[in-house]
This record gives structure tokens, sequence and C-alpha cells, in this order.
């Protein structure tokens, strides 16, 4: 078979068209997050005193403002406890500026039209920098959650500064809640990435890899995990700021996982899975020897664009956020339904990558919201018997959601929907049929408007960016064959255009799986996109042979003596 008949088939099998819309698969619950139990823990431990607090002041109606706060304790705990520490600062900042414009908004204005525009823009706004800034999950829904809901609560403009700090002193706790464990492990988040890029290769090498020359779509989708897992690792890493002795050695292990990925061997998966399991606890990072060369280098391709770069191709995601929760909010309350922030909040909720995801969202958010509706239902007279117990109800199912989320979003909706129902009655008991119903038409309305407005806004840029993508993954394959050509190659320059290739060929992956989701667009030229895998991870594979970076053997059961 030629090569390009081979790149054919292969083709069908790495990126199969995605433009339809499926509901095989959207709701399948898979494997919980490895570390779901730190945003369950700590949004618990945020939201608790404060409205205890307010609970024995007996001014539990002021529970919204002090959630806002709190509810940003469910970030960065993927972080690295140096960058932690900016990224939390941030969103709590990030949370205070949408809440002052949405409570000033409300005190200045009663026209709920008005309202709904300003909570539309709001919402692009979040959107827009929270995927540009990578912050996340959740990413901007909790913001806009926040926002939206403020728009519609009574307010003054003599009330909103107290209002605002009640909101600053409990995103200060989060923060020192978030920021806690760095006292027991300060090396946690980064030895639990490296952790997940050594388990990501030792799959691949399970599956049999064979370096990009082929391969079915199991190893082709192995494959691109464990580089998405190796990047990741890079990106915590290197976010850590001082090179201590700990980071050399994480290092080292990426490397490892690294090459594993370029140049599998039958030996690798067991060696990968051994050094994933030593790096629990706050044990010695374990010892994968390099060779001096590579050793000494800086380690890591920092592949991050600047703020204002990866603003750019966002501008559709930002218009289709605009439109489509403003379109939910106005038909909302075109029905008459008093609470028009719920059809926003949920158009929100479903912009991801390309539009089918996007729908994949749609139905998991419809059905996670109908499900959680009932459970509402069976939990409000529990929830009725004291204002004590509806705190309590209300902190239950903040922990149930992390819990659950990050098994399917549709289980997690189950618990955040009676949680959001519950918080609207801190201020006071209401109609549970009425909240009910508002709940499920606004979940309707915002789903079918917002997705409508996703198909309506084309995406004319994700074609251009697979091009861009194929174009840097060929220049950095060819700068790397260039150097291997080279009787003795600067080991430098080596290191490095075999870390750019690497960073190239994850993009590449990235950006047509990203574009096959797309509709309206030109056809992503597949052969094109497999050959050029196939081709680089074979340049990986020589370049990782050059260097002389295939396992040692000999270093299982050696640790560095790197404790964290």
């Amino acid at each position: 078979m030629s090569p390009l008949r081979r790149a054919t088939s292969a083709s069908a099998s790495v990126s199969p068209p995605a433009r339809r819309l499926a509901l095989a698969g959207v709701l399948r619950v898979g494997r919980p997050s490895d570390i779901w139990f730190k945003p369950a823990l700590s949004v618990v431990a945020a939201i608790a005193p404060p409205n205890l607090a307010l609970l024995a002041l007996g001014r539990l109606d002021l529970a919204m403002y002090t959630m806002a706060g709190s509810l940003c304790a469910l970030y960065a705990h993927n972080r690295p406890y140096a960058a932690r520490a900016g990224a939390l600062m941030w969103v709590v900042l990030g949370m205070l500026g949408g809440l002052a414009v949405a409570l000033v908004a409300a005190s200045l204005t009663g026209s709920a039209v008005v309202l709904v525009t300003v909570g539309a823009l709001l919402a692009a706004a979040q959107k827009v920098l929270c995927d540009a800034t990578r912050v996340g999950p959740p990413g901007n829904v909790v913001l806009t959650f926040v926002s939206s809901a403020s728009l519609f609560a009574p307010q003054t403009l003599a009330q909103v500064p107290g209002h605002l700090a009640l909101a600053a002193a409990t995103g200060v706790w989060a923060w020192l809640v978030c920021m806690a464990p760095a006292l027991v492990r300060p090396h946690g988040p980064e030895r639990r990435a490296t952790a997940a890029a050594l388990k990501a290769a030792a799959a691949y090498a399970e599956t049999g890899g064979t370096s990009g020359t082929g391969g079915g779509e199991g190893q082709a989708r192995a494959r691109a995990a464990g580089y998405a897992a190796v990047q990741a690792a890079w990106q915590s890493l290197l976010s850590t700021g001082a090179r201590s002795r700990t980071r050399r050695a994480l290092e080292r292990l990426v490397v490892r996982a690294e090459v594993a990925l370029a140049a599998p061997t039958e030996a690798d998966a067991g060696r990968l899975r051994a050094w994933a399991d030593a790096l629990r606890g706050t044990g010695p990072v374990p010892r994968a020897g390099l060779p001096r060369a590579a050793a000494d280098e800086p380690l890591g391709v920092d592949a991050a664009r600047g703020l204002w770069a990866r603003l750019g191709p966002l501008t559709p995601l930002a218009v289709r956020t605009a439109l489509g929760c403003a379109l939910a909010g106005y038909a909302s309350l075109a029905l008459g339904i008093g609470r028009p922030y719920w059809a926003l909040v949920t158009a929100a909720s479903l912009y991801q990558a390309n539009i089918a995801l996007t729908w994949n969202r749609a139905v998991q958010r419809v059905v996670g919201n109908v499900v959680g509706v009932l459970v509402f239902a069976a939990v409000v007279p529990l929830a009725h018997l004291g204002q004590a117990a509806l705190v309590v109800c209300c902190l239950a199912f903040s922990f149930g959601a992390e819990l659950l989320i990050s098994r399917n979003y549709w289980l997690g909706s189950v618990c955040v929907t009676p949680m959001a129902l519950l918080i609207t009655e801190f201020a006071g008991y209401q109609k549970p049929g009425e909240l009910m119903t508002e709940r499920l038409v606004d979940t309707v309305v915002g789903a079918l408007v917002g997705f409508a407005a996703a198909v309506a806004v084309t995406n004319r840029r994700a074609g251009d960016r697979g091009e861009r993508a194929l174009t840097a993954a060929d220049r950095a394959r060819e700068r790397a064959a260039r150097l291997l050509a080279e009787p003795h190659p600067d080991a430098a320059a080596l290191e490095a255009a075999r870390r750019a290739l690497a960073v190239a060929l994850a993009d590449l992956r990235a950006t047509a799986d990203a574009a096959a989701g797309e509709w309206w667009q030109r056809a992503l030229p597949q052969e094109r996109v497999v050959l050029a895998e196939q081709s680089g991870h074979r340049t990986l594979a020589a370049t990782a042979r050059r260097q002389g970076l295939l396992p040692d053997r000999g270093t299982d059961t050696k640790t560095e003596d790197a404790r964290p």
C-alpha cells in the first residue's frame, strides 16, 4: 500500500468527520478526576464558615455575596502553588469586577432587557478571558452565574460597597483555603502532573505504539493524550519559578515520558507506571538517568503565547456567547420568566471549542438540569426544616457537584441545579413548584437558543488555524531533520528542536480535532495531517536515538536525591 493511501486510510480513524449531532456516548460516565476531592473539600471549607457566621447573625440573606467569593475556591487546583497564588488572585479580582458591574447596573436600572444585555456582554468577556488565560475548570461558568444572578438582585448604590466587601473577604478566605495544602505537600501539583504524563506514556506503550508510522485509532488517541499530558507537565514545571532540585528530577521523568512516546519499548509501560506510583506522597523523586548534555540543559518548551495573541482566535466564541446569552435572556423574558439569568447562564455554559462539543454540552446540560430539578423536589422538604438545614444541603450539593462533574458534566449538573435553587432561598423560602418550572423552561430555552447562536456564528478561522498548525509542524520536522543530518549537531539545538517538534505535533492534533467538529468550513486536508504526524513522530524517534535518550535499564529502582 502506498504511503498516501495508508495515510488516507489512517485519517479516517484518527480524525473522523464530526459534523453531525450524535447522541451516542454523550452521557457516558467516565472515571473521576484524580484530584476531584481537592476542589470538593476546598469549596466546602470556603463556603461553610461564612454561611454559618451569617446563620448565627440571622443574615443569611447576604449569603449570595459571600458565596460569590467562596466559589473562587473551585479554581487552579491543578497549578503549582507559585502559579496558583497569582491565578487565584486574578480569579477573585475578576469575580469582583463582574459582580461590581452587575450590582451597579442593578441599582441604576430596573429594565430587564438592559440587564440581560449587560449580562450577555459580561458573559462574553468572562468566556474569552477564561479561555485565553486557560483558567479552569470550571472556567467562565461560575463567574457568569455570580454576575448574572446579581443583576436581578434588588440593589441600591449605597449597598454596593458593603456587598462587594463581603465578596472580597470570602474571596481572600477562598485563596487561603486553596493555598493551605502547600504547607504539607509543596510540590504536590507538579508531582501529579509528572505522574499523569508518565501514566499517559505508559498507556501508549501498552498499545504497542509504532512511533507514528501507523496503528489504529486507539494508538493514535493514546499517543495524542500522551503528548497532551507531557505538555501539561512541562507547563506545570515551568510555572514553579526557581529550578529547584526537585524540579530538575521531575523534568528528567517528563523527558522519559516524552521519549517513550517517540520510541516506545516493551519495558517502558511497567517502568513508567512504577515511576508514576513513586511520585505519590512525599517520598523521594525517582531517578531517571539522562545523558549529561540533556540533563544540564534548561528543560521544557514554553508553548504558551501572549494573552493578546490568544484573544484573536477567540473572537467567534465571544460573538457566539454574547449573541446566544442575549437572545436566550430575551426569549425567557418574552415567556414571562422571572429569572431570565438562568437561561443566560445555560447558554453561556454551552460554548466549547467547536459545534460538535457544544452540542454535547447542550444535551448534558438539559439532562442534568432535568434530573437536578427532580432531586430538588425530593430534598426541598428537608431544606425547609430550617435555615441550618438549608445551609447543610447547600454544602452537600457543592461537594457532590465536584465529586461527579469530572465523570460527566450532566452528573455534576444533577447537584449544581438543586444547589443553585437552594441559594435563591437564602433570602426567604419560595414556592418550589414555581422555582422548578422556571428552571426547566429556562434550561430548555437557553440550550435551544444558545445552540442556535453557535450554529449561526461561523468560526471561519478554524481552517486557517489548521493550515498554520500544519505548516508549523512541517517546519519543526524539517529543522530537526537538518540537525540530524549534521555529523556533530549541537546538543542544545537538537534538544530544542526535538521538543519544538513535540509541541508542534501536539498542537496539530488538537487543532485538527477542533476543526473536525466545526460546521460550515472547508474540510481539513486529513491526508496531509496524518502524513505530517507520521513523519514527525518518526523524526522524534530518530532524534531521541541520536541523543541517546532511550530508557536506561539500570535506573528502575534508584531515586533522585530530591525531596519535596
